[in-house]
């Protein structure tokens, strides 16, 4: 079997994507099968769960990473087109070795990519590196498998609508933004009691409508109109793959991932009294100050839902959730990130308790906060650049923790500067109780970017 050498710009930290036959391409998928194969048969495994989003290269990469897959020997349960999580789902169930999702998440059409997990475990970080050397060195596991054609989506939305707990009929709109979560989505809601809308849910991977991220504003007009049109209690969205949320409240305002985490965690700390909880290091400090007066313990990680994941498995965190709307059960469920669970989840809160959504967002403590805030910063100076702020902070004596970049706190708020793991950019965030000291902070992050000698606009 061939060795491959794959360009190094796709090997990521939380998956394997580029733009297909610029940075991807079909002989990569095999390689990918090949190597990965070999890594499950090296752990005394025997079988991988693959599934597929709905995008038009998807197929032929499906069907070439299955190819390197079986030439090692390793069983391929094809669970067909689907959404991310019900990939992960599938492992679970069919107690996989592991598993290789093909999907470009929320990434433009023109790009796709493999989520991969491995013996119950997001493969992630240097684990995605691994994979490349030995593509580009082999040995490779030789065998023959066999390919097992195992559609999932009826078992998939079964133990989605496991969990799901009547109450009040509620007036849903779901916007599916034309990706993986579609079919899904039509089979759980004709099984939900209440009033549901569906938008954009006809599976088209070139995105006609908006772009399937939700956490974008712009994505959630369409989401917005249709929710104050209907007067609906709530409007959800997803993103290509169906891993992360957006929401609206039914006043039609955008619920962020820190703020809809908030709301799960009082809910959850209900049942599991000083459980800890996690959320990645850009969330608000009204999270981690409302999860402690609820009762639980905050616990701030590095963003990165591959990060956020394996910090669950080691704390036993019944809940853990990022700004970018990827939110994590393992309380009654996986522990992995599933959009339409986490909605599920979220329409019991609704359903069961007298308050709207929008008056459990008001009742969160208010304040004023920059967007993420994004700086061009060359790959292989970004953490170094971060490192340089750091070492000037702990000189000057300021209070910050450095888990992932540096979070810095003051009498006004606190400002975040980290390197991205997937670009080339320095990612920053303020907040404060109010304008004038958001404007102070804002001020200091510009000083310390300065000094750190990167160009950043006036904020």
């Amino acid at each position: 079997m061939s060795k491959h050498v794959f360009k190094p710009t796709i090997l990521r930290e939380y998956d394997i994507r580029g733009i297909v036959n610029e940075t991807v391409f079909e002989k990569d998928a095999e390689a990918i099968g090949r190597s990965f194969g070999t890594l499950v048969k090296q752990k005394k495994l025997d079988s991988v769960a693959v599934g597929m989003d709905g995008r038009t290269t998807s197929p032929m990469l499906k069907a070439a990473l299955i190819r390197g897959l079986t030439s090692t020997g390793v069983d391929v349960y094809d669970i067909g087109l689907g959404p991310t999580p019900m990939l992960y789902f599938a492992t679970y169930e069919l107690g996989t070795g592991g598993g290789i999702m093909v999907t470009g998440s929320h990434n433009p059409p023109t790009h796709n990519g493999f989520k991969m997990m491995l013996a119950g475990k997001s493969f992630f970080g240097e684990q995605i590196q691994q994979l490349g050397r030995l593509s580009a060195s082999g040995p490779f596991e030789a065998g023959s498998g066999k390919v097992i054609e195992h559609p999932i989506m009826e078992k998939y939305v079964t133990r989605l609508l496991r969990d799901f707990t009547p109450g009040k009929d509620l007036s849903v709109v779901w916007d599916c933004g034309n990706g993986a979560t579609g079919e899904a989505l039509r089979q759980v809601v004709a099984k939900l009691p209440g009033r549901h809308m569906l938008m954009f849910d006809e599976i088209d991977g070139t995105f006609p409508n908006h772009h399937p991220d939700p956490t974008v504003a712009e994505n959630l007009q369409d989401l917005i109109q249709a929710v104050k049109g209907i007067d609906a209690n709530i409007g959800i969205g997803f993103d290509g793959d169906g891993d992360r949320i957006g929401v609206v409240d039914n006043l039609g305002r955008i619920i962020w991932g820190d703020q809809l985490l908030a709301i799960l965690a009082q809910d959850m700390l209900k049942d599991n009294p000083g459980a800890p909880i996690i959320a990645d290091v850009k969330a608000s400090q009204v999270l981690f100050d409302t999860i402690r007066k609820a009762g639980g313990e905050p616990i701030m990680w590095r963003t990165g839902h591959s990060l956020i994941k394996s910090k669950m498995q080691e704390v036993n965190a019944p809940l853990a959730g990022e700004m970018s709307g990827h939110i994590f059960y393992n309380d009654h469920f996986y522990g992995y990130d599933d959009a339409i669970y986490v909605a599920i989840r979220l329409l019991n809160i609704i359903s069961t308790g007298e308050k709207s959504l929008a008056a459990l967002c008001d009742d969160l403590p208010s304040m004023v906060n920059t967007p993420e805030l994004r700086f061009e910063c060359p790959d292989e100076e970004k953490f170094d650049a971060v490192a340089r702020i750091r070492d000037a902070l702990a000189k000057n004596g300021a209070e910050f923790t450095d888990i992932d970049g540096v979070r810095v706190m003051t009498e006004d708020g606190w400002w975040l500067l980290r390197a991205s793991n997937t670009q080339a950019v320095l990612v920053a965030r303020c907040e404060a109780r109010d304008e004038a000291g958001l404007a102070r902070l804002k001020a200091q992050l510009q000083t310390a970017l300065k000094d750190a000698n990167v160009d950043a606009p006036a904020l």
